[in-house]
């Protein structure tokens, strides 16, 4: 095991939530580190890198795993899944059945829900909404106060 919950625990929109310890070094991180905060051993991996920390909360079915980061005061929730070297941070919201994978960032106050999909080298932030069943790949960059949504493709070095 790579961590454990602690008897530390926060109420968040009638959820319990359980701040983590690391139980060994890995990444970053040390044992004995404070992370951040889950619902349940469910919602991050014990296997692989993927770490939740700061004041981060995962909850509800998401998963976050291989790995995975979620930082600041980032959440992901619903049935969302965070994984491969993704990175979730700032105050981003991965929710729904949304997905982010591979080597992509979600930070700022960017919002990926429904059944939205970030992939590949792709970065959304600032207050940029992914939703409905929106895919951005590739290499783009989607800032600013933008909305993907519907069956919208954004891919390559596209910069809306």
């Amino acid at each position: 095991m790579k961590y454990k919950l602690t008897d530390e625990t926060k109420l968040h929109n009638s959820v319990t939530l359980y701040r983590i310890q690391a139980l060994k070094d890995f990444a970053d991180v040390k044992a004995g580190d404070l992370g951040g905060w889950v619902e349940s051993e469910k919602n991050l991996s014990q296997t692989g890198d993927s770490w939740v920390c700061d004041y981060a909360k995962v909850f509800g079915n998401a998963k976050v795993f291989n790995d995975a980061w979620i930082s600041d005061n980032a959440h992901v929730y619903g049935n969302a899944q965070v994984f491969g070297y993704a990175r979730v941070s700032g105050n981003a919201q991965v929710c729904g059945d949304a997905w982010v994978y591979d080597d992509a960032w979600v930070y700022g106050y960017a919002r990926v829900s429904g059944n939205a999909r970030v992939f590949g080298n792709a970065r959304i932030y600032d207050k940029t909404y992914v939703y409905g069943d929106a895919e951005v790949y590739g290499t783009a960059r989607v800032s600013g106060n933008a909305q993907v949504f519907g069956n919208a493709r954004v891919y390559g070095k596209a910069t809306p």
